[in-house]
């Protein structure tokens, strides 16, 4: 059995996307995996699966999802990958003195440095970006800048990869957590 970590993206935010967490648990353990356990209401559940192809997991739990009435994608990382993407952090101050204002946006695939310097010639905010294979990291520098953050804006003129997700460093921590 390996253990994965499912993140959902837009679920639960702005009102949209609703999917209470007890019902993606019963959807997921309908899916026959087994422990699986939810973690805040942003849509992330960790589960134990025997497929080992993250693509397959995720096409499975996105079907089932869409049975539902919801369409999302799924981003699958198993503990080993969070590991590394945690240890790969560029901005450790961040993590330790405010981990809320540390996004970092999860993708399906990798962003190439190609995709990388679209964003960073496309984005005219404080916010400090860096990106490694699967993640692009960013430091809110204060809660004024978060509210008024253009990353978002910056990724659609850049052509970002479609499928990503964010979550805090708390967030993650916690995902980490759950998957030892």
């Amino acid at each position: 059995m390996m253990r994965w970590a499912a993140l959902l993206r837009a679920v639960n935010v702005g009102g949209t996307g609703r999917l209470p967490m007890a019902e993606l648990k019963a959807l997921v353990e309908a899916e026959g995996f087994g422990n699986v356990r939810t973690l805040l209401a942003s849509g992330n559940v960790v589960f134990e699966a025997d497929e080992i192809d993250p693509a397959a997991l995720a096409a499975q739990l996105e079907e089932a999802t869409r049975r539902r009435g919801l369409t999302t994608d799924y981003l699958l990382r198993t503990a080993a990958d969070l590991h590394r993407e945690m240890a790969a952090n560029p901005f450790p101050v961040a993590a330790a003195e405010r981990p809320e204002r540390l996004l970092l946006t999860f993708l399906r695939e990798p962003l190439g440095q190609e995709a990388f310097a679209r964003l960073q010639a496309t984005h005219d905010g404080p916010e400090a970006l860096h990106a490694t294979d699967r993640v692009l990291y960013v430091d809110y520098l204060d809660r004024e800048t978060m509210r008024a953050s253009r990353p978002p804006q910056a990724m659609r003129n850049a052509r970002f990869p479609a499928v990503a997700t964010a979550r805090n460093w708390n967030t993650v921590t916690k995902l980490r957590a759950l998957l030892a």
